[in-house]
């Protein structure tokens, strides 16, 4: 029996593709640097800018913090893989980077619910908006999005890291919690129970409070005049956008994890699995950059300058 502490898992779903690693290295560096630029880019421009010191920018600039956050967790580790040839990544590692996706991926679905309680009252209650949407309100709830996210992820990896384990094995292109709950020979109901109320906790409340408040946005704008339409779709269009996007992939991951995908092509699965961590990040900042027009024109005038 192989315990936990075994020195190294190996990722089995790399498939040998001879020369083209480099093409694949290259793609992937580009696309990595360009969300490194684009998310530090809008970060600068948004805490440079006074004009920009409001509660709707400083929820963006939290929400680009935890893209570089979730790229970096992934990225640099896939380019060392992509040039290897034998994919084993050493059990500490594994776990190091099972807690940066689980805590990424928990603190943007937060982030985008605090995002659209911004949004619910802005348009639903624009004179008392800067009443309730206070310094000490925007902070504590920047703080909430991500504390809660990384004490629940401190909980499930408590659970994982001690479990008695029967290979080291794993059928991705990075490590996953469900796949090495998969190799365990010890009971892993516990596992089962706390994996499932803590995907309900961060997941389900964040998108029921998400559906509520756009319920209510919409009952406005169907309700309100022409101006009062335009000002909610022009600032709620990307988190729309940007929520499907994500949810999408969340739900083919899901997906992919917990049932036989083996008549699905290779490469085919392994984009699936990557879509919520390499498109999301490049996504938020280019759909916010280029469609809120306080961002675009300031950074327009930035470049200028």
């Amino acid at each position: 029996m192989v315990n936990s502490t075994v020195p190294y898992f190996i990722l089995s779903t790399y498939i040998y593709v001879g020369s083209l690693k480099y093409l694949f290295f290259v793609l992937i560096a580009l696309l990595y640097f360009s969300i490194v630029f684009v998310n530090t880019s809008l970060i600068v421009v948004i805490c440079v800018n006074r004009s920009l010191h409001e509660p709707m920018y400083m929820f963006l600039c939290s929400l680009f913090v935890n893209e570089l956050y979730g790229s970096t967790g992934l990225f640099p580790f896939l380019l060392l893989q992509i040039l290897s040839d034998v994919h084993t990544v050493s059990a500490p590692l594994c776990f190091l980077q099972i807690f940066c996706l689980y805590t990424y991926g928990h603190v943007e679905f937060c982030n985008l619910a605090v995002m659209s309680y911004d949004r619910y009252l802005a348009v639903c209650y624009p004179l008392h908006y800067k009443s309730h949407m206070t310094d000490n309100k925007v902070a504590m709830l920047i703080a909430l999005s991500w504390l809660s996210p990384f004490l629940a992820i401190v909980v499930l990896m408590s659970l994982l890291v001690p479990l008695q384990l029967c290979g080291n094995i794993i059928n991705k292109v990075y490590c996953d919690n469900y796949s090495i709950v998969k190799l365990a020979c010890s009971d892993t109901t516990v596992n089962n129970i706390y994996g499932l109320i803590a995907t309900c906790l961060t997941i389900l409340c964040p998108v029921s409070l998400i559906l509520y408040t756009y319920m209510r946005i919409l009952k406005i704008c169907f309700s309100g005049s022409k101006q009062t339409r335009q000002k909610a779709v022009s600032t709620c269009t990307p988190h729309l956008a940007s929520l499907l996007n994500f949810s999408f992939g969340c739900f083919f991951e899901i997906l992919q994890s917990r049932f036989n995908m083996s008549s699905v092509p290779s490469m085919l699965r392994i984009f699936l699995s990557l879509y919520f961590l390499t498109c999301q990040p490049l996504f938020n900042p280019l759909m916010y950059g280029l469609t809120l027009s306080k961002i675009s024109l300031t950074c327009k005038k930035t470049i200028l300058c």
